[in-house]
């Protein structure tokens, strides 16, 4: 982008935040916006006093007015600039896991890269441009892409919600090379196709690539329900760690066949059984039937996109946590998770366990947030997990 800087001035008192490691200017905390305030424009932050706070990238339309990529005056518009923040990122990774050929390579704030997601899957990657600065800068990311990691391909899986509130369009795009109808992915040793361009998020859920192994010699042996299954990860991951029966659960059909295919790349098809159906109706028809588990995971899909929506979403996760609990022997476990991010910690730990579920004494092992693999990549000097 060629427009001089935007100079935002933060209102008194409003700077406490920002310089306490914060990447974000509310709209309401902005005093004075001088400059052309184009969406995406590069922007200057400072406080009431004149003293520099950061660079980042202006929306006059989002109620995060400012995202902050740097804490210097540096040039967030160039190759050179994302070339080195995401080889930053990559290093990271690249050490923490130096066989592994699928992992989440960039995590947005906690990279320093506000609005911005690279996923890694072999030799093709799949990004989400998130904000209308990260958009306005796309030539120049995918130019840094091109230069680290040579793919065969990248698609942008725009389609979520959060760009609307950016002013930016839905969208699903091949931004360079060739994307397979699926590509094969590689976690704990197992095999995973994965669907690219029509999948959920970027294709697979990484973020729970740690949780899968909390299965591990939880599940063998046993019965295990695997609800909201999707592509079966957690299903095929149960088989792997010896579970003598794995039903899973997914409304989607496209997922259900991906389910199948996963299970028999691996060699479980004998175990796991995969079923189409609507899982909160399912949930119910299998008490009825007198069905019982050892394990039951329910990892549904988010249910609250805003705050207004909160009341709702517990309903719903307490509906399939009740129902989850019904169908557990005794000393069975739960798995439960939430990716709706307005649930926040305390809301899910408040809703997960119904008082009385079917009159039998509940202990609420552990609650922890998703972890980003291995560690929890933070903004600036952070005091929670990136999100």
């Amino acid at each position: 982008m060629e427009t001089a800087a935007i100079r935002v001035t933060l209102n008194r008192g409003e700077d406490r935040r920002i310089k306490g490691g914060h990447p974000w200017v509310f709209s309401n905390e902005i005093r004075e916006a001088k400059g052309e305030r184009i969406p995406g424009a590069t922007a200057e932050v400072y406080d009431t006093g004149g003293g520099f706070l950061g660079t980042g990238y202006y929306n006059p339309h989002s109620l995060i007015a400012v995202r902050l990529l740097s804490r210097e005056r540096e040039e967030i518009d160039s190759p050179a600039f994302f070339k080195e923040r995401i080889g930053r990122a990559l290093k990271l990774r690249r050490n923490l896991y130096p066989d592994m050929a699928t992992f989440r390579v960039v995590h947005g704030e906690g990279d320093f890269l506000p609005g911005l997601v690279v996923d890694k899957y072999g030799d093709r990657l799949s990004v989400q441009i998130l904000t209308a600065g990260m958009e306005a800068r796309r030539g120049a990311i995918v130019e840094a892409l091109m230069e680290l990691f040579a793919p065969k391909g990248i698609i942008a899986r725009n389609d979520v919600a959060v760009r609307s509130l950016e002013g930016l369009a839905e969208t699903v795009e091949v931004l360079y090379g060739e994307i397979p109808e699926t590509v094969e992915a590689e976690e704990h040793g197992l095999r995973f196709r994965v669907d690219l361009a029509g999948g959920q998020k970027t294709g697979h859920f990484l973020d729970q690539k740690e949780n899968h192994l909390v299965l591990k010699g939880m599940a063998a042996g046993k019965r295990v329900l695997d609800c909201f299954s999707y592509s079966g990860s957690w299903g095929v991951h149960a088989a792997a760690f010896g579970a003598a029966e794995v039903t899973c659960l997914d409304i989607s059909e496209r997922a259900t066949a991906l389910a199948r295919e996963n299970a028999a790349l691996n060699g479980l098809e004998g175990v796991v059984h995969v079923e189409v159906c609507d899982a909160f109706d399912r949930l119910r028809s299998l008490r009825h039937e007198g069905r019982r588990f050892d394990v039951v995971v329910l990892d549904p899909p988010a249910f609250v996109k805003n705050k207004k929506a909160l009341k709702e979403a517990e309903k719903g996760y307490l509906t399939i946590n009740r129902r989850g609990l019904e169908l557990l022997d005794a000393g069975g476990y739960l798995i439960t998770c939430s990716c709706s991010y307005h649930m926040g910690g305390g809301s899910c730990s408040g809703i997960s366990w119904p008082r009385r579920p079917a009159r039998r004494g509940v202990r609420c092992g552990s609650w922890r947030p998703a972890p980003r693999p291995r560690i929890t990549p933070c903004s600036w000097p952070c005091r929670r997990p990136s999100t």
